[in-house]
């Protein structure tokens, strides 16, 4: 399948990458950090067909014209996987309006934009549209509130998407990681302990024992659950589904 990944040159975007190369996908990844790009499809091209595009997806004509690039690599469109630039973490009050305005471009405006410009491309394939939230939608976690409130868009656009779209064959899903090994959980830890009194390592050793799998997951295993989604089932449509280890404490 040709398949879009964003914001994949690190992290659970790069774990994604992985896994669909692994699995035989046609794959466009994309970034806005030239250092970070090139040290992606270092990594990535001897998995398999990659192609990389710098822009930023918070600007609409950037993301046009990484749709644009995309489709003239992957030659159309099986499926679009969205995944945000991780929003500031912090408190309401200590987070600037700025930074809510950004989470917003990044988490609503950027997914919209982008699921418009690609639903030619997915009808005509008759794929998938892929979202990644985070299971704090579900139950908000302390010091994340650009997560725990703007994330709830992508919730509303995979259902309004997946009652709209599955004339078409299309499915939407939408995936919400745990906590995951990657740099914006190091960042998070980090901020957490230069505003208490526990360090880095007690303070990942207490969230480990909150998961009842007793460990964080690594962005590959997210990457096999996207990938299922998109190649291994034709069924699943309109859910929302968890990879948190067993963490969220919700029945439904």
């Amino acid at each position: 399948m040709r398949v879009l990944v964003t914001a994949s040159t690190s992290g659970i975007g790069l774990g994604v990458a992985k896994v669909l190369l692994q699995n035989g996908h046609k794959v466009v990844i994309n970034g806005h950090n030239e250092k970070n790009m090139e040290k992606a499809l270092e990594t990535l091209k001897p998995m398999g067909s990659v192609h990389g595009v710098l822009a930023d997806i918070t600007v609409l004509e950037e993301a046009e014209r990484l749709v644009k690039d995309s489709i003239g690599f992957l030659g159309g469109l099986d499926s679009l996987v969205y995944i945000a630039p991780p929003p500031k973490p912090g408190s309401f009050e200590e987070l600037p309006l700025e930074e809510w305005e950004g989470a917003t471009r990044s988490l609503l405006l950027s997914p919209v934009w982008l699921t418009k410009l690609t639903l030619k491309y997915i009808k005509e394939a008759r794929g998938s549209y892929i979202y990644l939230s985070s299971y704090v939608i579900k139950e908000p976690d302390k010091g994340l509130a650009l997560s725990n409130v703007v994330r709830i868009s992508l919730a509303g656009l995979t259902k309004t998407l997946s009652k709209e779209l599955g004339k078409y064959g299309i499915r939407v899903n939408m995936v919400m990681p745990g906590w995951i090994e990657t740099a914006r959980v190091d960042e998070i830890l980090q901020k957490m302990a230069r505003a208490g009194s526990k360090g880095k390592e007690e303070l990942l050793d207490e969230i480990r024992n909150r998961i009842p799998l007793k460990r964080i997951a690594k962005p590959e295993e997210v990457g096999q659950l996207v990938e299922y989604l998109i190649s291994k089932n034709t069924y699943i449509n309109g859910a929302s589904i968890p990879i948190d280890g067993g963490i969220l404490n919700s029945v439904f």
